[in-house]
């Protein structure tokens, strides 16, 4: 999928017979259960994101860059890091919370080191600068890393590292974020979900891509069950009271459920060691919320970790990797991770989007 430009004249421009309309794209729907489906075009998706973007402060490319990310996650079955996000990005870059017009500046201290400052922009024009000069690094050092400050949401990251390992790259990734989850036996908020990803290229076929929050849920699910008013599993979030909860808004209010206890607890520790503290990013607990206009930019952080898979592995280490996917897919039930996903934008590109009309309507009341 390749939607990145925001520029003027691409304004409202849809798939819809090629025309140009002064509002956002036609839509056919359909009723299922009470809830109304609205079929989009990728494209006309990508201009409605665009276009909304550009009424609220924020810059062509950066516009373009944001949509081309929304757009893909909501391709790829991931809602929450999808459309649904677009009225909080919009109204945070109105306040000024996070600057639409700012352009991340690169830095390389050393041969195997690309530094980002994100300068309290979005995260996804960072991330593409670092899609850009990452792998010629790791391809000259056999490793390299990437460490991201004052960013934004990271979004999905599994998009992220697929990138780079469609350019023959192994690589992981580390983000912080707000403050929902406590340390284990604790109370109070000090990680964000923090989520890891990581990617590998298996030779012929798609990566392998292994993309996971470390709560037991993305908090993004969370959100989009208040967004629809409807209740979560009391076995996702506490409420404030350190009580299971089953209420969306209090779940917010409160603390997200670790992945697999005191071991996810742990493991977010680490994230926050990796994305904040060595990147010089702000702690999730000093981080302002993804969620509202409110506050401070959240200066959160990066970390990207790309390795060539030839230079610790040899000749033939594709094929080597390649076997144990082979391997590990031989049972009927088993699907490799990422699958759903590629699978979901393949499709995506041939049928459009399928998006609850609350989120269009949302999208539409930005004005």
């Amino acid at each position: 999928m390749v939607l990145q430009g925001c520029g003027a004249q691409d304004l409202c421009v849809g798939a819809f017979a090629g025309l140009m309309y002064p509002g956002p794209p036609p839509l056919s729907s359909r009723h299922y259960l009470k809830v109304i489906i609205m079929k989009l075009a990728l494209s006309d998706a990508h201009a409605l994101v665009c276009n909304t973007l550009l009424r609220c402060n924020v810059d062509p490319d950066n516009a373009g860059s944001v949509a081309t990310a929304l757009v893909t996650a909501e391709a790829a079955g991931q809602g929450g890091h999808g459309l649904r996000r677009v009225p909080a990005y919009a109204a945070q870059a109105r306040a000024g919370k996070v600057d639409g017009h700012a352009k991340p500046v690169a830095d390389q201290p050393f041969p195997a080191v690309l530094r980002i400052d994100a300068q309290f922009g979005f995260a996804y024009p960072a991330l593409d600068l670092m899609i850009e000069r990452l792998p010629d690094i790791a391809r000259s050092q056999g490793i390299a890393v990437a460490a991201i400050h004052k960013s934004h949401h990271a979004g999905v990251m599994g998009l992220t590292v697929e990138k780079l390992a469609e350019a023959g790259l192994a690589a992981m990734m580390f983000a912080n974020a707000p403050a929902a989850m406590a340390p284990w036996g604790g109370r109070r908020p000090m990680f964000g979900t923090n989520p890891i990803a990581f990617a590998t290229p298996i030779g012929d076929g798609d990566p392998i891509v292994i993309d996971l929050a470390l709560s037991k849920v993305a908090r993004g699910k969370i959100m989009a069950a208040k967004q629809k008013g409807v209740p979560i599993p009391d076995d996702w979030a506490l409420d404030v009271d350190g009580n299971p909860t089953t209420d969306a808004v209090k779940a917010l209010e409160g603390t997200m459920v670790p992945a697999g206890g005191v071991k996810g607890a742990a493991l977010a520790m680490m994230v926050e060691m990796l994305a904040a503290g060595l990147t010089g990013a702000q702690f999730g607990h000093q981080s302002s919320s993804l969620f509202d206009d409110k506050g401070a930019p959240p200066a959160l952080g990066q970390m990207v970790i790309a390795i060539d898979p030839i230079a610790v592995g040899g000749a033939g280490i594709i094929d080597h990797l390649r076997y144990i996917a082979d391997e590990i897919a031989l049972e009927e039930t088993v699907r490799l991770p990422g699958r759903r996903g590629q699978n979901a934008r393949r499709d995506a590109e041939i049928q459009g989007l399928d998006i609850e009309d609350d989120v269009i309507a949302a999208i539409e009341a930005i004005k």
